[in-house]
């Protein structure tokens, strides 16, 4: 199935009717147009890519992680490790503070450590293997181990979907599975509460009592975050053609993800910019509600190996070319350290919906119907939604497709309660590479149930593998590890990639300095 099956033709004029957009008159204001609404504020409590672009603005971290996937000390000035690598110390740097002007104390950290860990896959097992984190006082904060535990650093430098934001005390003592909806961050940007608009629009403006750090160069995740717009709005645009317009005119100045049918304009274009990179790819994926039946039973779910066909979902997503998008996806894209080809053969077998039925049948499936999230507001999600709403019908199941925009699919994918109360069975979403490098970094593949993240997986054999990988004492024992991950995704089925395809950013030449990955408005400059 090819995208122009299930993508319209492309508009030749558009209407600038969003609320929220008007022509910069400054060359301090950039304006962006995310991939959706920024439906989450807490970037600790939802992985959705608005809200992680969001809390990278807003928040600072301990660590960061640059272009070449080395962690380096962000708030930290550095740490100590002694007692055989079972006690971290770790020192804040000087002259960091709140948006509401209060200092960035120890005990803030501790407070927002242990609440992202208590969310995050790869926080879970840091605090596992955790006896104590304190804060002996304002600028020191110690770790007593009970093993060692050697990614520690990683594990709080931004390697998941969702972020390790340091927040005040008071607002990080929420309970972890509840939203913090009060943005206070120490980040580069400031959140402008009065001027959120949602469904149309977000605003921020630089935080001038932040300290970027002295020393390093700004690399992805790491290094200085020095601030050269005064102010960045976003643009929540209802459709690519009007984005497409607003870029051409200069209404706006960066447009996150490009349509795939618009790319070709946009390169045409004298003024504007179109690039992808190591780290703007996604991974499109098939994630099972394991709660309610019927994907809480595994035959079920293995059914869709035999049927899902990544590169006739590919080129429903980014089109024809097949230099946009590979197939032969497993747990990590190519170029990735980690990457590996273990069991794929069965995702490139022959597709036999036939067989898919028979095996359905047999696995007890009677008709019952499925609800099927549809993000229709995002033109890539709804492209492989349909690729996987049409496998699903193929196989035998009675879909019920459930279109919504975006946020609204990021707020119902988090009800644990059955479809027909209001929760759902299936859906198709996308894993960025510029964390999905690492087994903890795979939101999708945790297997610990009702503790994990939505669609709450079960499968003991991948929760042994991780800890494994944890304890992994050098690359090729993570090597070794991931090869051995990759059949236990493809024996217990939490979720079914669906390929990897290039995601084009496409901006006006008025500005320059672009990053590494995805937004991040630091570093970007006017030319």
């Amino acid at each position: 199935m090819r995208r122009r099956d299930f993508i319209g033709a492309a508009t030749t004029s558009a209407i600038l009717a969003a609320p929220g957009i008007t022509r910069a008159e400054s060359a301090k204001v950039l304006k962006f147009r995310p991939v959706g609404d920024l439906a989450a504020l807490d970037p600790a409590w939802a992985g959705a890519r608005p809200t992680r672009n969001h809390g990278y603005m807003v928040y600072d971290m301990l660590y960061g992680m640059d272009e070449d996937l080395v962690v380096r000390p962000q708030m930290a000035a550095g740490h100590a490790i002694d007692d055989d690598g079972k006690r971290w110390v770790i020192t804040l740097r000087e002259g960091l503070r709140f948006h509401d002007g209060a200092p960035v104390l120890a005990r803030d950290v501790v407070s927002s450590v242990k609440r992202f860990c208590a969310r995050d896959t790869f926080g879970q097992a840091l605090m596992a293997a955790t006896d104590e984190i304190a804060a002996p006082d304002d600028r020191r904060v110690v770790f007593r181990l009970k093993r060692p535990f050697p990614h520690l650093a990683q594990a709080l430098a931004g390697g998941s979907s969702l972020t390790p934001c340091i927040m005040p005390a008071r607002l990080a003592e929420t309970d972890p599975f509840k939203q913090v909806t009060e943005v206070v961050g120490s980040g580069p940007f400031r959140f402008l509460a009065n001027e959120h608009m949602a469904g149309h629009r977000a605003v921020y403006e630089r935080f001038a009592g932040y300290v970027p750090r002295p020393d390093g160069k700004t690399s992805f995740l790491a290094g200085p975050k020095r601030v050269h717009f005064d102010r960045v709005e976003w643009a929540i645009i209802p459709d690519a053609a009007t984005t497409a317009a607003a870029l051409r005119s200069g209404e706006i100045d960066w447009w996150e993800v490009v349509a795939a049918d618009f790319v070709p304009m946009m390169r045409a274009d004298p003024n504007l910019q179109v690039s992808t990179g190591k780290f703007q790819t996604a991974i499109g994926l098939m994630k099972f509600n394991q709660l309610h039946p019927p994907f809480d039973n595994l035959a079920v779910r293995r059914v869709m190996l035999g049927v899902i066909d990544q590169a006739a979902a590919m080129q429903a997503v980014a089109g024809d070319d097949p230099k946009e998008w590979v197939d032969r996806i497993g747990l990590f894209g190519p170029g990735m350290p980690l990457a590996n080809d273990a069991g794929i053969e069965v995702m490139t077998g022959p597709r036999d919906p036939g067989k898919a039925k028979r095996d359905l049948a047999a696995a007890g499936y009677r008709g019952e119907p499925i609800v099927f999230l549809d993000p229709a507001d995002i033109g890539e999600l709804h492209a492989l939604s349909l690729v996987g709403a049409d496998a699903l019908r193929q196989a035998g199941f009675n879909v019920e497709v459930v279109s919504l925009d975006f946020g609204t699919v990021v707020r119902r994918r988090l009800n644990r309660e059955t479809p027909a109360k209001g929760g759902w069975n299936v859906t198709c979403t996308l894993m960025d590479s510029a964390y999905a490098f690492t087994p903890p970094g795979l939101f999708p593949l945790r297997g610990n149930g009702a503790g994990g993240s939505w669609g709450w997986s079960v499968s003991p054999r991948i929760e042994e593998l991780l800890q494994i990988w944890y304890d992994a004492p050098d690359l090729a024992g993570e090597k070794a590890v991931c090869r051995e991950l990759q059949m236990a995704l493809w024996n217990d089925v939490p979720y079914i990639p669906m390929g990897q395809y290039s995601q084009q950013t496409a901006y006006r030449r008025t500005i320059k300095d672009m990053p590494i990955g995805f937004p991040l408005f630091y570093g970007v400059r006017p030319a």
